[in-house]
């Protein structure tokens, strides 16, 4: 993992995310419709994968399913009242669900919030539910947002990785990627963190003072602002869209 003192971007580190949301893809997933041959999902397909299921976007629509690891297979009912019609695994291929290393580097030329979240906080559930608003309407213009979990705030994100990915995945339809939980203050901080603080701290000071802290990083992988966790996730959009470019 790269040295914070040298780091001169975000894209100067590697994290390790949950293979349970979108990163880069590596499943294929294969359905069929009763009336027409096997069909494959789109290669911009955005692919998710839980400890329980596998949950997928068709980029064509709003279409979702849930693949379990018995082998059981369902869509919901949006999507088969859309289709009038039901579908049926075929075959899946996918990761091992132990994690895997990403280098930030794949986010060049994208807008990044960075937030560090919990399941159990007072502000779990504003915060969640704004970030999944947030982020299907900016993805397609170069945003992402990445979420770290964090436990040293209340112990108020007790879960394994799988568990939080699934509350998020299930609860909060969070489509973006969530990556293993770290500390975000200490001994054992993540370089990753280190260097955001040291990037913008101000009136925060040194530490991160609480669940759902919020970096805003440019395309360039610089920090730009910093945002305290009462600070909702819509009232930073028009940060968002001046970083983007979008009126």
């Amino acid at each position: 993992m790269a040295a914070a003192s040298s780091a001169t971007s975000v894209h100067d580190f590697t994290v390790k995310v949950r293979p349970a949301l979108p990163s880069p893809p590596s499943v294929s997933v294969f359905i069929s419709h009763a009336a027409r041959s096997p069909a494959r999902l789109a290669p911009d397909s955005e692919i998710a994968l839980g400890v329980l299921d596998l949950r997928f976007a068709c980029s064509g629509g709003p279409s979702c399913g849930f693949l379990r690891r018995s082998g059981g297979f369902r869509l919901p009912n949006r999507l088969n009242s859309l289709t009038g019609s039901s579908f049926s695994l075929i075959s899946g291929r996918r990761e091992d669900s132990s994690g895997k290393d990403v280098d930030l580097s794949v986010y060049k030329g994208k807008v990044l919030l960075i937030v560090n979240v919990a399941s159990q906080c007072g502000l779990t559930n504003s915060n969640y539910t704004e970030l999944s608003q947030l982020y299907p309407k900016y993805k397609d213009q170069g945003f992402e947002i990445l979420a770290f979990p964090c436990n040293q705030f209340g112990g108020q994100e007790p879960g394994t990785n799988d568990e939080i990915v699934q509350f998020a995945c299930t609860r909060f339809k969070a489509e973006y990627p969530i990556f293993d939980k770290v500390d975000v203050n200490g001994n054992n901080v993540s370089p990753l963190y280190k260097f955001l603080k040291s990037s913008k701290g101000g009136l925060f000071g040194d530490s991160i003072k609480w669940n759902f802290s919020k970096f805003l990083v440019d395309k360039e992988g610089h920090v730009v602002d910093r945002y305290a966790p009462t600070t909702s996730p819509l009232s930073i959009e028009k940060d968002i869209k001046k970083l983007l470019g979008s009126s």
